[in-house]
């Protein structure tokens, strides 16, 4: 069996790095999402700004409620970067053997960023939908993640998922941005080591995370009216929810969720929330590939030993 050592490295530490800025940034995602998911005339929100969510959470001593549905946001996080950055490394490595280029071009990477976020967007979406969902229920009000899938269909499982495939092109922005970047800064920086397979340059953590904050700024300017509408469509009913049957289900569209913000907080409604986001996303990411650049060396190794280890023991495997 012949693994893809570089695949797997990339997908590994894009996981690991992942998890890490999910986990410490939570209770500001927790904030931002139940801040997006309120559609009311600025008179009439009960969040005027995303502290006011944090000062709720304080009054009503339900500060832990801030990392409700963590566990399940984790496992799609981890999940869903693995799955990208293995088919992001693999889709790349394969276009520059069939072209026989040694970079790849900026129109090229968007497709094959896009091709990766696809794949991953079919596979974790029920994670997806239910973490959100988590996440803006009620304070001390969340139901763990099996109860929250399980009191609707699969179908249901899957809202957002055309808007979630139409919002590949935000990671697909994000890492051709970052990717671009980093191939001049490291040009002329590549190892010369001959004989043996050299471990792939690595940026330092400062420049990662410059990079990768600029990189996910710009993406998430561009595509930002798609996520408030995602968040919309995901969102939990809250209890005090006044919408009848049928424009609770209308607002589970594209269509229904784009009419909802123009009808009641107008053109400037598609971008309300949008500090909070920037704020969110561009810490997120840049903390994610500052991690995931500063081990992808270390993974590497180890990815060594695994392929060491698996070629030693194969012979012993097939003679038993």
């Amino acid at each position: 069996m012949q693994l893809d050592l570089e695949s797997l490295s990339e997908a590994t530490s894009g996981a690991i790095g992942s998890l890490v800025s999910t986990t410490v940034l939570y209770p500001l995602d927790t904030c931002k999402t139940k801040y997006q998911a309120e559609v009311q005339a600025k008179q009439n929100r009960k969040y005027r700004r995303i502290s006011d969510v944090l000062w709720e959470a304080i009054s009503t001593r339900q500060v832990l409620s801030l990392y409700q549905g963590l566990g399940t946001k984790n496992v799609q996080s981890f999940v869903s970067s693995f799955i990208y950055f293995y088919g992001y490394s693999y889709f790349k490595k394969l276009y520059l053997k069939k072209t026989g280029n040694k970079n790849i071009g900026t129109v090229a990477n968007l497709l094959v960023a896009t091709a990766a976020g696809v794949s991953t967007i079919v596979i974790t979406q029920p994670l997806d939908t239910a973490s959100s969902r988590m996440q803006t229920s009620e304070f001390g009000k969340s139901k763990g993640f099996w109860k929250t899938l399980s009191e609707g269909t699969w179908g249901e499982a899957y809202d957002g998922l055309a808007i979630s495939i139409l919002l590949t092109t935000n990671p697909s922005i994000q890492y051709t941005a970052f990717d671009q970047l980093k191939q001049r800064i490291l040009k002329g920086k590549m190892s010369k080591k001959t004989g043996t397979k050299s471990s792939p340059e690595a940026l330092s953590a400062f420049s990662a995370f410059v990079l990768g904050a600029v990189s996910k700024c710009a993406a998430t300017c561009l595509t930002y009216p798609a996520i408030r509408c995602k968040v919309m469509i995901q969102a939990a009913d809250s209890d005090d929810d006044k919408r009848t049957p049928a424009e609770r289900k209308a607002q589970r569209t594209i269509s229904g969720a784009l009419y909802t913000i123009w009808r009641r907080e107008g053109l400037l409604g598609f971008f309300n929330g949008l500090q909070a986001q920037i704020l969110k996303t561009v810490l997120s990411s840049a903390l994610l590939l500052m991690v995931k650049e500063k081990i992808t060396k270390s993974t590497w190794i180890l990815m060594l030993m695994l392929r060491r280890f698996l070629s030693v023991n194969s012979p012993k495997l097939k003679a038993a």
